[in-house]
């Protein structure tokens, strides 16, 4: 079977593995471009938020290259997003396209749906529930490595010296975690991709901006949905730290279901589930401005409702904890340079921010 699946950051390393191992040919989905999203909205409701529009063309765009089963998650929560693999689905169908759109949601949701969807992957390749364990567990292991090279280009950045350095270095520590096959392999990539980075000259005593970015997971991760925004705040002087990646999500989601600290520090503000990553972002507001971030950058989709519903709340985060917060939505008619230009005001009023504590502090 040809399987294919949304592609965000760089997590369709991991998944393009997992399903080669299960014995299926992968359909790679080509990193979101304008094309892709032109195609999404051309064949998507108009009211529908970006992430879906990027995954309707997603889909259109490894159908083409022929993809028969397109495997993607589910969402728990009162989220559009627990709605869009029936959606995608519909559309798909009635445009002729005789393909499956398989959700795996969380177990916590549908126990029996999950152990059924992924029997249905499992069994035409025969393979058996302890080699799909063995399978999964080093695509876990490269899912985590993934995140955390890519953590440490954040934090690295900007301080280097020579500009583009260690996004070069993060580059090759892509493709030796791409091309690691077992778990031993894997670990050696980790190693070695953290040492690269780690290895690019810096000035640490140069002062940097820390600056939290919250919001939904697909446009926080993706970066042609949010326009590379980590890359220009390190061009900005300032070191980004994003609150969610896929391994803590699926975590969260799929294995712990814990209550983390994040939504015991919305309590104050927001107690109660409101959908998507609503009550995450209000609560990892919080946890940031008490630990010292410089300001806070809410990025998601435009219509959005568990974010707007958080909009509505930050101005009083921002208000009692004393922490600057900046919401950029995006759609399909969002630029890049309106974009930067807010960044950039941003950024400055930041910096401003700091040179008069630091003055303060002197006098």
């Amino acid at each position: 079977m040809k399987i294919s699946f949304p592609r965000m950051g760089n997590s369709h390393i991991a998944f393009k593995m997992l399903i080669n191992n299960l014995g299926h040919e992968v359909i790679v989905p080509p990193a979101p471009s304008k094309q892709t999203l032109d195609l999404g909205v051309r064949h998507s409701p108009e009211f529908a938020c970006i992430p879906f529009k990027i995954l309707m063309g997603t889909y259109l765009e490894t159908i083409a290259m022929g993809a028969e089963m397109q495997i993607t998650s589910g969402g728990v929560g009162p989220c559009r997003a627990g709605y869009y693999g029936v959606l995608h689905q519909k559309i798909l169908n009635d445009l002729g396209h005789d393909v499956k759109v398989m959700v795996i949601e969380p177990p916590r949701k549908d126990k029996y749906g999950l152990f059924k969807n992924i029997r249905t992957v499992i069994k035409p390749t025969r393979i058996g529930w302890r080699a799909f364990w063995h399978h999964l567990k080093t695509a876990w292991k490269k899912l985590v490595a993934l995140d955390e090279i890519e953590r440490i280009l954040h934090r690295v950045r900007p301080y280097e010296l020579v500009s583009g350095e260690t996004t070069k270095n993060y580059k090759k520590a892509l493709r030796m975690l791409d091309e690691a096959r077992n778990q031993e392999e894997i670990a050696a990539a980790r190693v070695e991709g953290e040492r690269l980075l780690r290895g690019v000259p810096c000035d640490f005593s140069k002062p940097v901006l820390k600056v939290g970015l919250i919001g939904e997971i697909y446009v926080l991760i993706e970066p042609f949905a949010n326009y590379d925004i980590e890359a220009t705040l390190a061009s900005m002087g300032a070191e980004p730290r994003r609150s969610i990646y896929i391994s803590g999500y699926t975590k969260d989601s799929y294995v712990s279901h814990g209550v983390h600290d994040a939504r015991k520090a919305a309590v104050p503000y927001l107690n109660q589930l409101i959908g998507g990553h609503g009550l995450d972002s209000v609560g990892e507001t919080v946890l940031m401005a008490e630990n010292g971030f410089d300001g806070v950058i809410q990025v998601a989709p435009f219509s959005c409702i568990p974010e707007i519903v958080v909009k509505s709340i930050l101005p009083r985060v921002s208000s009692d904890l004393g922490i600057p917060v900046m919401t950029l939505f995006i759609d399909e008619q969002t630029g890049k340079a309106g974009i930067q230009t807010r960044l950039e005001a941003f950024v400055d009023l930041l910096w401003q921010r700091r040179r008069k504590r630091e003055a303060k502090s002197v006098v």
